[in-house]
């Protein structure tokens, strides 16, 4: 009887961490996988355009999708945190499947204070380049952001999930 009780909570266990990791939210992209280097057409090499991203697993109780792109390997004497804010999209619907490429979807200021996405060009050497998508359960639609900061400091608390996916990026030596 104790075997048989403990497979059968091993059983559930097993049944409900395959249902938590099939509904995982995920972010991906054709232009490049996990780690890879990102294409130089989405960089300041080129057209500097948005790659297409692709959205699953939006958890049922999401009232947005947010998502960032940044650079944390910015030299410290071009700028003091470290870090340039590439990309902030926010209001998002939760049906969203993804953003298509070269729409370069606006809403918060990248590190040019500029509204939109600024692709990959790093001054120095390679860097890494991080898109994040957030599921939250509070509607952000009509807010600001100054910085990728303060988005994040407003759903702070309220991150159902999060998925990231990493691109490496050295500008061309000409």
């Amino acid at each position: 009887m104790k075997r048989y009780t403990c497979q059968t909570i091993a059983f559930v266990c097993g049944g409900l961490l395959m249902a938590q990791a099939a509904s995982a939210l995920e972010l991906s992209t054709p232009a490049f996988k996990q780690g890879e280097k990102i294409p130089s057409k989405y960089t300041c090499d080129a057209a500097g355009m948005n790659p297409a991203l692709t959205f699953s697993g939006v958890p049922a109780n999401t009232k947005q999708l947010v998502l960032t792109m940044h650079d944390p390997d910015v030299p410290k004497n071009l700028m003091p945190s470290g870090n340039f804010d590439h990309w902030m999209v926010w209001d998002i619907a939760p049906t969203s499947k993804g953003i298509a490429e070269g729409t370069g979807s606006s809403m918060g200021m990248n590190g040019t204070g500029k509204a939109g996405y600024i692709g990959p060009c790093p001054p120095d050497r390679e860097h890494r380049y991080f898109f994040r998508l957030y599921a939250v359960d509070i509607p952000l639609a009509g807010q600001t952001f100054k910085d990728r900061a303060a988005l994040e400091a407003a759903i702070k608390g309220h991150i159902l999930a999060q998925s990231e996916l990493m691109g490496r990026y050295e500008k061309i030596k000409k």
